[in-house]
């Protein structure tokens, strides 16, 4: 029996709006998502539970219906949409066309009766019906083959409403249902019931007397004040009667023909997932269905086996004249471990599988010559895990060509994952099984025996090697050729390097931070338990935060959520400055605390046997080319605090050397506006060598610069750097804890004596809305659709990532050319100090004994150096014990 799903997009949509809260579910560019993932989230799951032959969603129009011109208060006691959800119905509908899944809306009418039309026409057509919605006038749709699905918690939990299911809840079948609900009223709907009449007592009329028909009959033979309550609104009940139920016959504009579920557009899923940045729910979608099994011609076939005794060296020197993909089997992670073998192949899909565990003799010889011959192109995916492998396994790997999860980033740098399946299939049209039956995403299991092990090698490598010329070709065309052959594909391998190296911890000094900020969380908890007589709460608790702040102390309310008042970060700051109540005080304080505390736990746990700690730095992250460093994050211990100084004090130079030197770039951002803007009283700035705001704070305030107050310059900072960012008039104001109307003339007063930036703002805007993209000095590009979408939040915030994007983007890669200079400038010159880390724009290297001045000559000329710009490139350098004394 055919299967027909209908689900109503608005109802369910903001009901999965407030499950999920909106703070944690938003893109980069600024657009809430909550509604839209939580409503995507329940698709995947009914489409695969139900697995329904036909689907189609309603929304409504608007709340002018056929309904409100009788009766004006009809829905009238909603309360306005909140700003978080709008915009979210135009992204859920761009995501059904994606998956290809009807929706329909009618002027007029509202989604329940567009429902109620199809659900009558599948059932006339012997159809089973499903209807998915969170409003309950669909339950008078309920019948033999047709099942209402209705959200008991969010949207993920769905009561299946039957007939019997029905006749449980409410003590009358789903035909009697829109009697009850005429009785009883609907809040929702702004429909009131008969006063003193509850779903009990109704359900006891309706029983009795047949129906509201029956009940109308015979009204004045009911007794007591609820039967006079109801003759005194046997009108209203009437209305009520007229209004919910639904219309079956609606002038909708598709047939059961038209809703016939359909494959989904791969391409575009892919594109609006990585703008909603939707990776994991991706990854949800691709798993559970082979919809778009169309696009996929088959798996990546290999024509190979594994290589016996003597059989590596011939295979090498027949295959590897051009380049081979590889791909890098054992047991490692983080690049550290166990290597056991290689998968090799040609793009045309000859491949070979080389044992490592059993590799002896000239087959070694040879693998190894191959390896480190860096005249023999290798193309990997995600090269620097196994490079990192091969060298900890004595197998360092040079030649390079090309890195196809990089090569995918610098095509699409917005989108969060560059899994290699997903790209065979993407790219290739194909899936990694191996054959023409497709594999479960792809994916092939490497526990199996030795034989599929090497053959899922073979095949990724082979996949791999296909892949390249194809992303090679994107990245041409997207201007970014030169970007990954000099500058990403060089990172790697330094950042291999760097990972390798890690950096020195006193371990012991690691611990007593530890217990000190521990002491400083217990305190911080007494002091805010005693603020509210001595009542043990738990700090980290939401909900009991809320009745101590808002009902014990009565303090003013914060945003309001779903769950109540909100208690994040910004909104307790806020609410301290304007009461300075003591609680509210200790309450910050453990939180900071707690946080430092979470921080050097991270780092304790993340000492390696060496006592280092070798954090992992990711290129495929941030879209503006900057790198992301985990396990742990170093680029998130604060830098300007007491607390980050004591933390950066515990790492320490390694055994073997002299010191740790810190070099970074001063005022880095403002350095490229100026050239970018070309605006000439920036440039006179830094050409003279002059306080940058200090100078600027006298043009704008028209004062002699040694009359710049603290105050003035304090503006003046906050402002340059948020013009570099996007920072609109109402941030600064919050910023600076000024008037918007103030940090307006502020804005117009920067902008009157540096009329260059003002012009470049506008200029970089304008011209990301012709081409649909930004692009840094190096021509990374990034591209940035919804400058012309017609949601005015998702437009604003991409016009301020095209400001921040291209000032971001090239300081990244200044920082990449910098630190590739200094790495290939120590070779040169047969020093024996290293890079160890870069944290955002600061290199820390350590120093080998008799190097210092070496070091930092070189320091300064090559970060000097990185590239022209109208302005010089101020370099900072400072040297100590520790990565504290190194600061400067």
């Amino acid at each position: 029996m055919s299967r027909l799903l209908l689900l109503d997009g608005h109802s369910l949509a903001y009901r999965a709006f407030f499950a999920l809260p909106a703070e944690n579910f938003s893109t980069s560019t600024g657009q809430h998502t909550n509604g839209v993932y939580g409503f995507v989230a329940m698709l995947i799951n009914v489409l695969r539970d139900e697995d329904p032959s036909h689907v189609a969603v309603a929304f409504d129009v608007s709340r002018a219906t056929f309904r409100s011109e009788e009766y004006a208060e009809y829905k009238a006691g909603r309360s306005a949409t909140p700003d978080a959800f709008a915009g979210q119905i135009p992204l859920l509908q761009e995501v059904l066309d994606a998956l290809n899944i009807i929706h329909v809306q009618l002027e007029g009418y509202e989604a329940d009766d567009i429902i109620a039309t199809l659900a009558t026409q599948g059932r006339e057509a012997g159809m089973e019906v499903l209807i998915c919605s969170g409003d309950r006038d669909t339950l008078q749709l309920v019948g033999e083959r047709t099942t209402v699905l209705y959200p008991k918690k969010g949207v993920s939990d769905l009561a299946r409403m039957t007939p019997d299911a029905v006749m449980d809840k409410y003590g009358v079948g789903p035909e009697r249902y829109s009697d009850l609900a005429a009785l009883v009223g609907e809040q929702s709907d702004n429909l009131p019931g008969v006063p003193g009449v509850g779903p009990k007592t109704a359900a006891k009329w309706i029983t009795a007397h047949g129906d509201l028909q029956g009940i109308v009959a015979a009204v004045d033979q009911i007794g007591g004040k609820a039967g006079q309550s109801l003759r005194d609104h046997l009108d209203q009940v009437l209305r009520n009667r007229r209004l919910n139920a639904l219309v079956v016959d609606a002038p909708v504009p598709v047939g059961l023909d038209d809703v016939v579920r359909r494959e989904w557009d791969r391409e575009k899923v892919h594109t609006l997932f990585d703008s909603l940045e939707f990776r994991v729910l991706r990854e949800r979608l691709f798993t559970t269905f082979d919809t778009a099994e169309s696009e996929v011609t088959g798996g990546v076939e290999v024509d190979g086996r594994a290589l016996g005794a003597d059989e590596v060296g011939p295979w090498l020197a027949e295959h590897a004249t051009g380049r081979l993909g590889v791909d890098v089997v054992g047991d490692w992670g983080r690049g550290r471990g166990e290597v056991t073998g290689l998968g090799l192949a040609t793009a045309e899909g000859e491949a070979a599988y080389v044992d490592l565990t059993s590799l002896a003799g000239d087959d070694e010889a040879a693998l190894r010559a191959w390896l480190a011959d860096s005249r023999r192109g290798k193309v990997l995916h995600d090269a620097k895990g196994p490079m990192l492998a091969l060298a900890s396994s004595g197998l360092p790997l040079e030649g390079l060509v090309v890195d196809t999860a990089i090569a995918a980033y610098l095509v699409r740098p917005d989108q969060r994952s560059y899994d290699l399946a997903d790209l065979a299939v993407r790219h290739l049209g194909r899936d990694l099984s191996g054959g023409d039956e497709p594999a479960d995403q792809g994916m092939l299991d490497f526990s199996a025996d030795d034989s599929e092990v090497g053959r899922a090698a073979m095949i990724r490598a082979a996949a791999t090697a296909e892949l390249a010329p194809v992303l090679e070709t994107l990245v041409e065309e997207t201007g970014g050729s030169t970007l990954m052959r000099e500058v990403e594909l060089p990172v790697v391998r330094v950042l291999a390097q760097m990972e390798t190296a890690g950096i020195a911890v006193d371990a012991e000094a690691l611990t007593g931070l530890e217990a000190d900020f521990a002491d400083k969380v217990a305190t911080a908890q007494g002091d805010a338990w005693a603020a509210i007589g001595d009542e043990q709460i738990n700090l980290g608790s939401p909900k009991q935060l809320q009745t101590v702040l808002f009902d014990t102390l009565g303090l003013p309310k914060t945003r309001k959520t779903k769950t109540g008042y909100t208690t994040d970060a910004d909104a307790l700051a806020d609410l301290y400055a304007k009461t300075e109540h003591p609680f509210l005080e200790a309450l910050l304080r453990h939180r900071d605390a707690t946080r430092l505390r979470i921080t050097v736990e991270g780092l304790i746990k993340s000492v390696a046997d060496d006592g280092r700690i070798h954090t992992t730095y990711q290129q495929t992250i941030a879209a503006t080319g900057r790198l992301s460093s985990t396990d742990p994050n170093l680029q998130n211990i604060p830098i300007r605090t007491e607390e980050g100084r004591r933390i950066r004090e515990v790492f320490v130079v390694g055994a073997g050397y002299e010191s740790l030197m810190s070099a970074d770039y001063s005022q880095i951002e403002m350095r490229v506006m100026a050239h970018l803007s070309g605006d000439e009283g920036l440039i006179e700035a830094f050409r003279t060598g002059e306080d940058l705001h200090r100078f600027v704070g006298a043009r704008v305030f028209g004062v002699e610069p040694e009359g710049v107050t603290a105050e003035m310059r304090s503006k003046v900072k906050a402002m340059s750097y948020g013009l570099a960012y996007g920072l609109s008039a109402f941030g600064l104001s919050k910023q600076l804890g000024i008037s918007t109307g103030e940090a307006t003339d502020l804005m117009e007063e920067y902008f009157q004596r540096f009329g260059g930036v003002r012009d470049y703002l506008e200029e970089v805007v304008d011209r990301a809305r012709a081409t649909g993209y930004t692009e840094t000095m190096l021509g990374r590009r990034r591209y940035l659709p919804d400058l012309t979408s017609d949601n005015r939040q998702r437009r604003q915030m991409a016009e301020r990532m095209a400001l921040n994007a291209p000032i971001q983007g090239s300081a990244a890669d200044i920082m990449k050319l910098a630190m590739l200079r200094v790495d290939r400038a120590l070779a040169q010159e047969a020093l024996a100090s290293r890079v160890l880390l870069q944290v955002h724009d600061e290199l820390v290297i350590e120093v080998a004994t008799g190097e210092d001045e070496a070091v930092e000559a070189l320091v300064r000329r090559e970060m000097g150096s990185a590239v022209e710009m109208d302005v010089p490139l101020d370099v900072s350098v400072g040297r100590g014990r520790s990565w504290h004394e190194a600061a400067h």
